[in-house]
């Protein structure tokens, strides 16, 4: 189905938000948009809505399957102003969003569906999931100039760390702290230092008043938090060819960068198992 924009889709689709998890999926470019659909259709997401310009390719047999929906990606506070239109709509309804050539990862995802692991989060009285953005990128450069490959994709196994996150009085803030690694840190004089952090609440429940900041945090501290006051919880991957695109895209960086590839780089497996034993993500509570 076909929206013209997010008010034409808000006002005809209204029954696509009834009943969770929904995958927002926002298309910056025409970049690997069809196997990002598939990705997240695997996972047993109920509806997948697909922020799109026009212009954007879509695979027919995928067009039938999701809600399509007009919306200039580069317009300023773009993501923020889809998701926070969203999250008024359908409070209560768990959220997902990403962006194109981005592949959400939670631990056991190759047997258990989005839907049980988040029965499983609610039942732990949690309402978001942490999400590391951890990158991808081609390993051969010459034959895949933006960076992008599926059969080619690498991921860095090591160099990620964490720093407190300061509240504005410059007080550490309870259960939360910033994550860093990947390319925007070993590339990081080509990354704007508010570009820099890897951690997202990319799962969420909407809640009426919730907001969507342009740091991928929210309004409600707690939904900003890694774990639970008494236990870890389920943390999951999102992992995404984005900075690598952009970094490639750029010609203040394309021309300074000749590979991503470093000692830590390693072959991606497109498989949670590698993701949790590199101390990507982890299962919390759930076995």
């Amino acid at each position: 189905m076909r929206y013209e924009n997010l008010a034409d889709f808000l006002q005809k689709g209204q029954s696509a938000l009834a009943k969770g998890p929904v995958a927002l999926i926002l298309a910056e470019d025409a970049v690997e948009v069809n196997s990002t659909i598939r990705h997240h259709a695997r996972l047993g997401f109920r509806e997948i809505l697909l922020f799109a310009s026009p212009e954007i390719p879509v695979a027919p047999e995928l067009e039938e399957t999701l809600h399509r929906i007009g919306h200039d990606m580069h317009a300023d506070h773009a993501l923020e102003d889809a998701v926070n239109k969203i999250i008024d709509a359908a409070p209560g309804l768990w959220l997902y969003y990403c962006y194109n050539a981005e592949y959400l990862f939670f631990p056991f995802c190759e047997s258990r569906t989005i839907g049980e692991m988040l029965t499983f989060h609610s039942e732990e009285r949690r309402d978001a999931v942490l999400a590391y953005v951890i990158d991808l990128y081609a390993g051969d450069l010459n034959t895949y100039p933006d960076a992008v490959s599926l059969e080619d994709a690498h991921l860095d196994k090591s160099g990620y760390y964490a720093l407190a996150r300061n509240d504005k009085n410059k007080q550490p803030k309870e259960r939360q702290l910033d994550f860093f690694g990947g390319l925007r840190w070993r590339f990081e004089e080509h990354v704007p230092p508010t570009r820099r952090k890897i951690d997202r609440i990319a799962i969420f429940r909407a809640r009426k008043g919730l907001r969507l900041r342009p740091d991928h945090t929210f309004s409600e501290e707690e939904y900003n938090t890694y774990a639970c006051p008494w236990h870890h919880n389920i943390t999951v991957a999102l992992c995404s060819f984005r900075t690598a695109k952009a970094l490639r895209g750029n010609p203040g960086s394309r021309f300074d960068i000749n590979t991503f590839r470093w000692r830590n780089s390693t072959d991606f497996e497109w498989h949670s198992q590698q993701l949790l034993d590199l101390g990507l993500m982890e299962p919390g509570q759930w076995f």
